[in-house]
């Protein structure tokens, strides 16, 4: 009897313990304050977290004369654009802008450990889809996921994200090049200055609290999460796979086509998508991007037209309710 006594006050005793560890780990979430890179846990293998490392545009040549493509240094990240203006297509009446829902884009980026970790974002159409994937497969090229970005549109299209890790990014950009070589994604054209936005983005600016940058004619808003985020044992640098993106296209008239998507944590869902439909914004989609994020990240797709301005005050509303800061350098960078 005094064993059975003993063992269960050490059970009480070791469940009181978990509990206060678990309490301590999620203390700086539940608070708001950035979790610093070394206060998360090993990656789930028990792996230590591997570290990010700073490259130059030239460490890139190679994947970038395989990909065909000009790319452009967003810190940490080699990042190439692949924006699908051989396409048409209509939502609600709005003709989309390649750069407002239509670009495809892909991140390269080195580790301490000399590995490369790519994650993309590809445009693909309805007809493409699967002979895509099964290039992407064929290389080795995960997919961790497919949805949409637009409310009903013509012609069907799908976003899919693309994930790759190891110590070859050329053979990986083969991979990429033949897949997109299935699809009618156009090369790329010459680099020009960009036009103007019209819309009045010094107000956009201060309801979204961030200074935002045009892309085009598509002016762009962009928030990152302020704790640290990791894909399995590798540390994502802020921007990939964990942004906030609200994207606007001029109508006329000071209206816009709101577009983009906001990141969250499971207890963030309901606040954002209760926050959206205050605003009278339509809600797409809520979904992953990645299949080992840690913390766990949710996305909401969401659709408006109406006065920029008045948008922008609503969306904000949303962004507010969960951790993100301003993009370091400010969107696109």
């Amino acid at each position: 009897m005094a064993d059975e006594r003993q063992q269960d006050t050490r059970s009480r005793l070791t469940t009181s313990r978990r509990s206060v560890l678990a309490a301590a780990a999620f203390a700086p979430a539940l608070t708001g304050v950035p979790a610093p890179a070394h206060a998360l846990p090993a990656g789930r293998e028990g792996r230590a977290l591997v570290e990010p490392v700073m490259t130059k545009l030239a460490d890139w040549a190679d994947v970038g004369e395989v990909l065909r493509r000009p790319g452009d240094m967003r810190r940490f990240m080699y990042h190439t654009g692949l924006p699908r203006r051989d396409l048409t297509v209509f939502s609600h009446g709005v003709r989309i802008n390649p750069a407002l829902a239509l670009g495809t884009h892909m991140s390269f980026v080195r580790y301490a450990d000399h590995s490369t970790l790519l994650m993309g974002d590809a445009v693909v159409t309805e007809r493409e889809l699967q002979r895509f994937c099964d290039v992407l497969q064929k290389h080795g090229i995960m997919l961790t996921a497919m949805h949409k970005h637009l409310l009903a549109h013509e012609p069907d299209v799908w976003w899919v994200h693309l994930h790759a890790h190891g110590h070859d990014p050329v053979a990986v950009a083969r991979g990429l090049r033949a897949a997109f070589d299935c699809t009618g994604t156009p090369p790329a054209e010459p680099a020009t200055s960009s036009a103007s936005v019209d819309l009045d983005t010094t107000a956009i600016d201060a309801a979204m609290g961030v200074k935002g940058g045009a892309d085009g004619e598509i002016y762009k808003s962009t928030y990152v999460r302020r704790e640290t985020v990791a894909d399995g044992h590798l540390v994502l640098p802020p921007g990939l796979g964990s942004t906030t993106s609200v994207n606007f296209q001029p109508l006329g008239g000071g209206r816009a086509a709101l577009s983009g998507d906001l990141v969250m944590i499971a207890s963030e869902v309901q606040p954002v998508l209760t926050a959206l439909r205050r605003g009278g914004i339509e809600l797409v989609e809520v979904h992953h991007h990645n299949l080992e994020d840690e913390p766990r990240l949710f996305f909401v797709h969401y659709w408006a037209v109406g006065n920029a301005v008045r948008l922008a005050e609503a969306v904000r509303k949303a962004v507010d309710t969960t951790n993100v800061v301003p993009m370091p350098g400010g969107a696109g960078s």
